[in-house]
């Protein structure tokens, strides 16, 4: 990333994650593969647990309202008659997560799902967040110029912290002043953008969005 000048008016840094902070190579081939790989087992491991309860029934949600879409795939109901069934269950979810992953979806239910299944798999060290060798230099800098820096990633909050708390470069999340996600709107928005600005009690025009995807920086 560098420690690029930055324009006199900029009072807060707001860092895009993937191709910005962290190499795309990580998000492609570390962590989705992850989720592809062990979806499975998670959610036989989990699934009498309240919080894999709920995110199935986010993902149940989300398929009603696919079931028009061209190779959506449903989650029936458990019934509760025995481990065939459970299992056919498990499958449609393992299922529906490989379909929407497929299509780069980044609904709720699924970013819910994969955000829980991170933060197992960092806490238990098989997942480290990788961090460009020169972004914590360049965000001390920054910090130290008497700039705020946040996050705003379409990835979850809760995935946004994990990486950040989990990553090569060790716990790096006192860097941060804030984290957003898209639910305060897409990044090809201006509103989501003006949105974060009043969060921050900063004017837009005070703010620095730096990303590697021109379209999400044009607002």
């Amino acid at each position: 990333m560098g420690v690029l000048p930055v324009p006199a008016e900029v009072r807060a840094i707001l860092l895009d994650i993937e191709g910005t902070t962290t190499p795309i190579a990580f998000v492609q081939e570390t962590l989705f593969p992850y989720i592809k790989d062990n979806v499975k087992e998670y959610l036989r491991a989990h699934w009498e647990e309240e919080e894999c309860q709920r995110d199935v029934g986010l993902l149940r949600k989300q398929a009603q309202e696919d079931s028009s879409l061209d190779g959506a795939v449903p989650i029936p109901l458990e019934s509760g008659s025995g481990e065939e069934e459970l299992e056919r269950v498990i499958q449609a979810v393992v299922d529906n997560v490989h379909w929407q992953m497929s299509l780069d979806r980044k609904t709720t239910a699924l970013k819910q799902l994969q955000g829980h299944m991170w933060r197992a798999a960092y806490a238990t060290g098989h997942v480290k967040g990788e961090i460009f060798e020169d972004v914590v230099p360049a965000i001390r800098k920054w910090r130290e110029a008497g700039m705020k820096v946040y996050i705003y990633s379409s990835g979850s909050v809760e995935a946004q912290k994990l990486l950040f708390g989990y990553s090569t470069e060790g716990d790096i999340l006192e860097l941060f002043d804030g984290h957003f996600d898209t639910k305060i709107g897409p990044k090809v928005e201006s509103e989501s953008y003006r949105r974060i600005a009043a969060s921050i009690g900063c004017a837009t025009n005070n703010i620095l969005f730096l990303t590697d995807v021109p379209r999400g920086s044009s607002q």
